[in-house]
């Protein structure tokens, strides 16, 4: 089995778009991450449900878990309005890892294989530097188990 029979449609958003799209993108379809293309269309990097709500929880917060307790719920309802003025560029890791990406030749076991070495839920499928789509760890699994 190679990338090409694995590979499904996967939203993406520029990196220069609204962080709040990206949110709600995440969360309207349940995804864990969402790929950031670059200016170019090109896959970049991958944008984490966790980074994004790392950049919504204040940093007190990060740095002290237990104090979340006293964030009431009326503050916490609010927390994403932090994301209103910024882009998915402001709130990228500054030490983002490059996005995982394998044409659509590669075999399982070199998606696999990249996947856990580069700790990503999703590759990018390119072909002559345009994107396909890309395979989820789900999916890839998926796949695999169906075949024992």
């Amino acid at each position: 089995m190679r990338a090409s029979d694995l590979v499904e449609p996967y939203p993406t958003v520029g990196i220069d778009a609204a962080a709040m799209d990206a949110a709600r993108l995440l969360a309207e379809q349940r995804l864990v991450g969402v790929i950031v293309l670059d200016h170019d269309g090109h896959p970049f990097a991958v944008l984490p449900g966790s980074q994004l709500l790392g950049g919504i929880v204040p940093g007190y917060v990060r740095a002290d878990p237990t104090l979340a307790r006293v964030v009431d719920e009326r503050h916490a309802d609010l927390m994403c309005a932090k994301l209103a003025d910024q882009t998915v560029r402001d709130v990228l890791p500054a030490d983002h890892r490059p996005l995982a990406v394998v044409d659509p030749d590669a075999t399982t076991m070199e998606i696999a294989a990249l996947m856990a070495a580069s700790h990503t839920p999703l590759v990018a499928v390119v072909d002559d530097g345009e994107y396909q789509g890309a395979i989820t760890t789900s999916g890839l699994l998926r796949r695999l188990l169906a075949v024992t």
